[in-house]
């Protein structure tokens, strides 16, 4: 038998005798099969695969999808992935199928406008769930709204007292939050700039964070969820301009608030932990603890569908309203939510100033797993909108990749020459956009897990960018006091 294969060794290469055909199975990657073992020919390419999956789960629009075998992905054909002189022709291969967002969000290259105006440094930006408006609070004490039409200032909002610290937009793009150093919290009438109802008042000291309810929950978004450095957490209705619940139970400041599709609320810490909270009365659910040091930030799962709630990108990457009708919007709502959350366990990931990440699940104590790797400070981290995977920021000047399920690390994304501040997803999970204390912005390839493009352009730190959720542009703003804006 050796004497035979050392002879086939020896042939030239074209000689040696590949299977033509191989037994497969398409499974996706949560494990469901997509139909019986099917005999696929060696030389099956990628597009090939795509159209026979299609064809087995009865898609009506043909779905992209990416094919894996193990731990490598078919990026070719089947025989260019695997070693086929090495494989059993007895046994049935596994093929993993992965979907991709439907349409493909193009990399941005080149700065469309600089927009000054702000008299201070840039802290937040946030664009709407529709894409269509883009908000930034500024350490000028006023928040701008910008006409992304005419890329030019729409409105000046004029209020705070103090540094605007954090934007953010319900999910029916109809109100804007904003929230200062002072500890007060404006609702803004994106349509006529004006404020909307009194000032939220009551927390102490700075607001770190802000998280609206989801629109499944209440189509009216009227709750909003702050999260101050006095250690509280408040849960405010905004018609009715009061605080319905103040949630205390950290020792120290309160760094992030997530609002949870499952009608949870998550809240980090300097106290060193994560915890989980009831959003109809406050009641403690559970309490992460792991870190070492301060919790900088925390990502849910469901952040992208809970940020877009009833908007959706369609065909032409406009993000689409199905309806007028709130309750059928309501209902789109709810199924994206459900798509990606099907059982209501949300997974969430913390960062840390211990330069880790930890990735729970909400109904577990136990972390899923420690994210190690970092060298310094993770700042940022956020899910990608089709939840394969997680992006960290850190002062060690990388942006790192690491896979959702399980935390496993896969690349490291080097190019920066100072602390990475922030980062954010392309609609479509294919690019990573940072911004960094060098001044630039840096688009990562996750598929080349490379960089994908370079944007130099600002005078100073990038302390805020926000990729629109259509895929469309990218926002960016730091202490230049400049608000870039970025296309294809």
């Amino acid at each position: 038998m050796l004497a035979k294969k050392q002879k086939v060794d020896e042939q030239p290469k074209q000689m040696v005798s590949t299977p033509q055909t191989l037994q497969a199975r398409l499974i996706s990657d949560t494990g469901e099969e997509a139909g019986p073992p099917i005999d696929l020919p060696a030389g099956i390419t990628t597009q090939q695969l795509g159209l026979i999956c299609n064809a087995l789960l009865k898609n009506e629009e043909a779905t992209p999808y990416l094919f894996f075998v193990g731990e490598d992905e078919i990026k070719k054909s089947l025989e260019d992935t695997l070693d086929l002189s090495s494989v059993d022709t007895e046994n049935v291969i596994d093929i993993v199928y992965q979907p991709q967002a439907v349409f493909k969000v193009r990399p941005v290259t080149r700065c469309t406008s600089s927009m000054p105006g702000h008299a201070e440094a840039i802290v937040s930006l946030h664009f709407s769930p529709n894409g269509v408006h883009l908000a930034s609070g500024s350490g000028d004490t006023t928040v701008r709204l910008w006409d992304l039409n005419t890329e030019t200032p729409h409105y000046t909002c004029s209020g705070h007292k103090q540094w605007v610290l954090c934007v953010a937009w319900a999910p029916d793009g109809k109100r804007l939050a904003s929230a200062c150093k002072a500890g007060n919290i404006i609702i803004w009438d994106p349509e006529t700039g004006q404020q909307q109802g009194r000032t939220l008042t009551g927390h102490k000291k700075h607001i770190n964070g802000l998280s609206w309810e989801p629109y499944h929950q209440n189509p009216e978004c009227r709750k909003l969820a702050s999260a101050s450095s006095d250690g509280d957490c408040r849960i405010w209705d905004v018609k009715l301009g009061q605080c319905l619940l103040n949630i205390a139970g950290h020792t120290n400041a309160v760094t992030a608030v997530r609002w949870g599709g499952a009608g949870l609320i998550y809240t980090s810490s300097k106290d060193r932990t994560v915890k989980m909270w009831r959003a109809d009365d406050g009641i403690l659910c559970r309490t992460f603890s792991g870190h070492a040091h301060w919790v900088n930030n925390i990502a849910l799962s469901t952040d992208y569908v809970l940020r877009t709630g009833p908007f959706q990108p369609a065909k032409d990457r406009q993000m689409a309203q199905i309806s007028e009708q709130p309750e059928e919007l309501r209902a789109a709502a709810l199924k994206r939510f459900q798509a990606v959350c099907p059982d209501e366990v949300e997974s969430l990931v913390s960062c840390s100033d211990d330069n880790t990440l930890y990735l729970w699940r909400n109904n577990q104590n136990k972390c899923v797993n420690r994210l190690t790797g970092h060298q310094n400070v993770v700042n940022d981290v956020k899910y990608s909108p089709d939840v394969k995977l997680i992006a960290s920021a850190s002062f060690d000047k990388s942006v790192r990749l690491w896979r959702a399920h399980d935390g496993q690390f896969i690349a490291t994304f080097r190019g920066h020459v100072q602390a990475v501040y922030t980062l954010a997803w392309s609609a479509d999970s294919r690019l990573i956009v940072s911004g960094s204390k060098d001044s630039t912005l840096k688009v990562w390839s996750v598929q080349s897990k490379k960089l994908a493009q370079e944007l130099p352009g600002h005078a100073d730190e990038v302390f805020a960018v926000d990729w629109a959720p259509d895929g469309s542009r990218v926002a960016s703003g730091g202490k230049d006091k400049v608000i870039k804006l970025w296309a294809h």
